[in-house]
């Protein structure tokens, strides 16, 4: 008897399994026509989304259904410390921002750039290589006594041009400038400039600026990834680091447009990111389109934010 009612689902199975495996060739030859009309069809009329909503009533809920949280900045850096403690990661850990930018002017795009500036508490003590162009003995003298690495004039081009020179700063004074065309392909966005401050007559100014800078850049069209500080300093020293890296992005679209910041995100090595309310970071002069962008930012998407969570490295 226990034989039998072993062996008898055995031989059903078998005999069921075959001709239904063999039924469903024909109709997979069926679904690839309908798949067609059925991808159409879905092309033809998009899912609506959902709106956001504003706050979850629980502690558990799915982040993608509700817009997402803004932070005053003391409040999210008191939040990445409480992580840091919570989590036993390193106290000493690097605090980056995300920063999403509105590269459009009324009839073109704000090309993607690239900024240096002092920060008002610094993060390392490693200083950057200076070169200094000018033929002014005088001039040349101040430049080496500020800290400049290397000093000369046009006896330095054929050097840079064939690599046997390298600097991380390119800054000169005005009478030398029409003699280093040559290199303008070379050094690219390192030829100096007036617009990157690496081009004047105030010699100490500069090579202060550019020993003791924070570099940052636009990658990906629209978003700058920059470390700003470390979690052990003072929460009053991330913020003030915080605002000078803003307030000097924000100097690359005029103050009559919208401002070039849109989305902030802050967030340290091992923590997710958090938003950051743009009020009070942001210039003041920008205070009219500032409310009128956060209206607009509202509603907007987040998952790209929420993708860029890998530590950088400047």
């Amino acid at each position: 008897g226990w034989a039998q009612r072993l062996v008898a689902p055995a031989v059903v199975s078998a005999a069921t399994v075959r001709p239904f495996a063999a039924a469903a060739k024909p109709a997979k030859k069926d679904a690839q026509g309908t798949k067609g009309r059925e991808k159409a069809k879905a092309k033809a009329c998009p899912r609506q989304r959902r709106p956001l909503m504003t706050k979850p009533v629980d502690d558990v809920y799915l982040t993608w259904l509700y817009r997402r949280p803004c932070y005053g900045p003391e409040q999210a850096v008191a939040m990445l410390k409480r992580f840091q403690q919570l989590d036993f990661t390193h106290p000493c850990q690097s605090i980056f921002i995300n920063v999403f930018l509105d590269m459009a002017l009324k009839k073109k795009k704000v090309d993607p750039f690239s900024g240096a500036v002092v920060l008002p508490h610094r993060i390392t003590d490693e200083m950057k290589k200076v070169l200094v162009f000018t033929e002014n003995e005088q001039e040349a003298e101040i430049a080496r006594e500020s800290g400049a690495a290397t000093v000369g004039g046009v006896e330095l081009i054929k050097w840079i041009l064939e690599g046997e020179i390298q600097a991380d700063f390119y800054v000169a004074v005005p009478a030398i400038v029409p003699k280093l065309i040559p290199l303008r392909n070379k050094l690219k966005q390192k030829f100096p400039s007036t617009r990157r401050n690496s081009l004047g007559t105030d010699i100490p100014k500069m090579v202060q600026l550019f020993r003791e800078c924070h570099e940052y850049a636009v990658q990906d069209e629209r978003v700058i990834k920059t470390r700003i500080a470390r979690l052990d300093m003072p929460t009053e020293h991330i913020i003030a680091n915080l605002k000078t890296v803003i307030q000097d992005i924000c100097t690359f679209k005029p103050p009559t447009y919208d401002p070039i910041v849109q989305k902030l995100v802050i967030r340290s090595a091992t923590s997710e990111g958090l938003q950051l309310n743009l009020d009070g970071i942001l210039p003041q002069v920008e205070k009219v389109e500032e409310e009128k962008e956060e209206g607009k930012n509202a509603d907007e998407e987040d998952e790209e934010e929420k993708r860029v969570q890998e530590p950088v490295s400047t």
